[in-house]
């Protein structure tokens, strides 16, 4: 059986997989993105999203507890005005951010990175049961949002929701009110693109589908 790990500790990353009948365990990275960054000097939002996905990947990759299985980082950077936009942390950056994003639009674009820690036939297995691949691909979807009162922006970051969120919002909870259309995949708006997960797992000569019924919930 092939298992999935995924290196997030995103409860909307592992909802989608799970809708999606995709078996998975989660076991988070250690990874410090901004040390990353520096390290690399990576401005581009795109780019950015692509590497801290494989910082994630591969640093749980070397765990014991990853031998034998699928190690899938993914990670998101919000593009406005031609900037980079992770998690604002605080209020008063939310708030910044938010104002400039009222009836504007921005591109989420989420990093994925597959390694495929399954034994090979060069690791001395009877035959090949792994490819040894590690690849990686961005999604990324416009978001358009709708103009935002002063008062809803405050309500909004009082709930807490928007401090750890890529950009400031999100689309599958309370920040979804203020999401007027996306162009282009919505899940990797979510965190986590689906197709995009498909392609890589072709890429190591996994089929989507022979990992359904490991995340179906019995009849």
């Amino acid at each position: 059986m092939t298992r999935l790990i995924l290196a997030s500790a995103s409860p909307a990353r592992t909802k989608l997989l799970t809708d999606a009948g995709i078996g998975h365990t989660v076991l988070v990275s250690d990874v410090d993105e901004p040390a990353v960054q520096a390290r690399y000097g990576v401005t581009d939002p795109h780019d950015t999203a692509l590497l801290l996905a494989r910082a994630k990947a591969e640093a749980v990759a070397v765990l014991p507890e990853a031998e034998g299985a699928l190690v899938l980082g993914c990670d998101s950077v919000f593009e406005f005005d031609g900037e980079a936009h992770g998690k604002p942390y605080t209020a008063d950056v939310a708030r910044e951010r938010m104002a400039r994003m009222s009836g504007s639009r921005g591109v989420l674009h989420t990093g994925h990175w597959l390694v495929d820690n399954r034994t090979t036939a060069a690791d001395g297995a009877p035959e090949p049961c792994g490819s040894g691949a590690t690849v990686g691909a961005v999604a990324s979807a416009e978001v358009h949002f709708m103009e935002m009162a002063p008062a809803e922006i405050d309500a909004y970051i009082a709930t807490g929701e928007p401090l750890l969120c890529a950009g400031s919002f999100t689309i599958d909870g309370l920040g979804g009110a203020f999401i007027r259309k996306v162009d282009g995949d919505p899940h990797a708006v979510v965190g986590l693109s689906i197709s995009t997960l498909r392609g890589l797992l072709a890429q190591a000569d996994v089929a989507i589908i022979s990992l359904w019924a490991q995340g179906r919930p019995s009849p």
